[in-house]
């Protein structure tokens, strides 16, 4: 039995249709990913702030460094000394005060300033970190902004929800927006699929034609899709270098990963249905 002839309806509206809904999800994906970046950066931007007793002699300090690096929380290469000259030409230059002039001592101390890893930066977490820090005999105390690292925490959570249900409910549409496309192009071979089943043909038989070109069709408007978002990165790189440092290329991969296979696995998916009902009507229903 020779393989069937597939009419050929016009699929260009349906590739174009299915690249902008890929194109859609991709960037929304995208906007996820960078979100999640953006949130990591964030929480790793917050200045920790480790005061030193007046006492405490540079051995000690080293001492303390070496703690710190060896430490969980400490995000590598942050660690900054600061001592209390520095301290006050910070402030005179911030605040314009200074305390020379008003003939008074230097209040400050010498401080330890670094940053955490994200993982970190929950409230619990920086109480076990200010501990930690607070059992050393040369540490006076330690400084954060606790309403940020709070702030940014319970944000968090809630963003994380409503980023679920936004994705899911995308998901849904470009599952349903796919699916209606792929029969407005299988409306015109209806007949066609229907008198193959008469003559003897099984559906496997029938399927695998459509199939094969729903694959491919898939598999280019996750391509045309790809090559759309990559343009726009390329574009967003080249007038803001700075967002370069907070891109998260393995989370960037990711999503083109994800929509490649989505392209032609719903693809197939719709097809795979529209073909099976048609099949399964009656020739009165068709008319």
């Amino acid at each position: 039995m020779k393989k069937p002839p597939v009419h050929k309806p016009n699929y260009f509206y349906t590739i174009v249709s299915v690249t902008l809904v890929l194109f859609l999800l991709g960037l929304f994906g995208l906007l996820i990913v960078q979100g999640q970046q953006f949130l990591i950066t964030l929480r790793e931007q917050v200045d920790i702030i480790v005061e030193l007793r007046e006492e405490t002699q540079p051995l000690q300090v080293d001492s303390l460094r070496m703690h710190l690096k060896a430490s969980a929380y400490c995000k590598a290469n942050t660690l900054e000394f600061v001592n209390k000259e520095k301290g006050a030409a910070i402030m005179k230059e911030a605040f314009g005060q200074d305390f020379g002039k008003l003939d008074m001592a230097n209040p400050l101390y010498d401080v330890l300033i670094f940053h955490v890893n994200a993982a970190w930066m929950q409230s619990d977490s920086m109480s076990l970190v200010r501990e930690d820090l607070k059992a050393l005999p040369y540490v006076n105390d330690v400084f954060y902004q606790e309403s940020v690292t709070e702030s940014i925490a319970n944000n968090l959570d809630r963003i994380s929800i409503w980023v679920l249900g936004l994705g899911l409910f995308f998901i849904i549409v470009a599952i349903a927006l796919i699916l209606n496309t792929v029969r407005l192009a299988l409306y015109s071979n209806r007949f066609l699929i229907k008198n193959m089943e008469l003559v003897g043909a099984s559906w496997g038989f029938i399927s695998r034609p459509y199939l094969s070109r729903s694959f491919w069709q898939g598999l280019l408007c996750s391509l045309l899709a790809i090559t759309g978002l990559s343009s726009l990165l390329y574009f967003v790189f080249k007038n803001v270098p700075d967002i370069q440092s907070v891109i998260n290329l393995p989370g960037v991969a990711m999503v083109f990963g994800t929509l490649m296979v989505l392209g032609f696995t719903i693809m197939v998916a719709s097809t795979y249905y529209v073909v099976k009902k048609y099949l399964r009507m009656r020739v009165d229903d068709m008319y």
